[in-house]
């Protein structure tokens, strides 16, 4: 099964991408309107002005996306910092819609503030904080705001997005700020799914492996189309995937009737590739955490062929 599930699987239901501007964002919130979803797509950047990130892409390019794909986009600006912004959103999901079934925690946007190989005490504290705000107060707040409407009807899914699992994030993510922000979604997701069980709900931490996002590949000097060329550049971006990958990832689960069987968990594109036997947009399964543990932490000698 190269593309997961069919068109109009999610028929009838409504998803929220809370930072679907771009990466890994749009792509989920383009997956899920090609499963047939009501997808609405929310970000600080528009094409009337850009955020902090400085990223042209637009929350309006993915809504039109979603539309494209064969879904409902609905681009809707908000900034999950600030609670009446994220009410507002879900009023009117629930005035125009009257359910929520999905809920995707993308909203990040940090990561011009990092600072690698700095003591805690070196660090630009004020850009540390910011990053703990952007990753871990804007999913709480949007949880807050937008569980109410998605518990009323059984069933609902919540997927906290990170950088790293559980497991990878064992190593330290040589920035205190960074790491926390990158652990903070995984335990979030524990939580989510502890409130959630009694209204059949699911919460799931999902990572992408080494994402070949728009940033990624201007990082590079490539496109989707040329991206092996960066192999020459960086190695290890032999193992990297593209976004439709994790988008792929969210509709499996999304459709999926058992997977309550992952709530609380920490997983990746990767593993859920393995479970559901969805591929990227080449063919391919790529184990990113995998190959990093085993090669480039590991010292073991072999391609990232051996692990797509």
């Amino acid at each position: 099964m190269r593309g997961g599930a069919g068109r109009g699987a999610l028929a009838g239901k409504v998803a929220l991408v809370a930072g679907g501007t771009r990466g890994a964002g749009r792509a989920m919130a383009v997956a899920l309107g090609e499963a047939g979803a009501v997808v609405y797509v929310t970000g600080r950047t528009t094409r009337q002005g850009r955020s902090e990130v400085g990223r042209p892409e637009t929350i309006e390019e993915t809504a039109e996306l979603v539309a494209a794909a064969g879904g409902t986009g609905i681009a809707v600006r908000t900034d999950h910092l600030e609670p009446d912004q994220v009410r507002a959103l879900v009023e009117r999901i629930d005035r125009e819609q009257g359910r929520l079934d999905v809920l995707v925690n993308d909203v990040w946007g940090g990561d011009h503030l990092i600072e690698f190989g700095k003591k805690v005490w070196e660090t630009d504290l004020e850009k540390g904080l910011r990053m703990l705000r952007l990753s871990l107060e804007t999913h709480a707040i949007t949880s807050h705001c937008a569980l109410p409407l998605l518990v009323r009807r059984p069933g609902g899914l919540v997927v906290e997005i990170t950088d790293g699992t559980e497991e990878f994030n064992r190593t330290y993510r040589e920035n205190l700020f960074f790491d926390l922000a990158k652990s903070g979604p995984i335990r979030m997701a524990f939580g989510l799914a502890k409130e959630l069980e009694e209204y059949g709900g699911t919460a799931v931490c999902l990572s992408p492996g080494y994402l070949r996002s728009e940033e990624m590949l201007d990082h590079f000097g490539v496109t989707e189309a040329n991206w092996r060329d960066a192999v020459r550049k960086d190695p290890h971006f032999a193992i990297a995937e593209s976004p439709a990958f994790i988008g792929r990832a969210v509709v499996a689960l999304a459709t999926d009737p058992e997977r309550d069987r992952w709530s609380g968990r920490s997983v990746s594109s990767g593993e859920l590739a393995e479970a559901y036997g969805f591929t990227d947009v080449d063919g391919s399964r790529p184990r990113a955490f995998a190959y990093f543990q085993d090669v480039v932490f590991g010292g073991r000698k072999a391609g990232a062929e051996e692990y797509r």
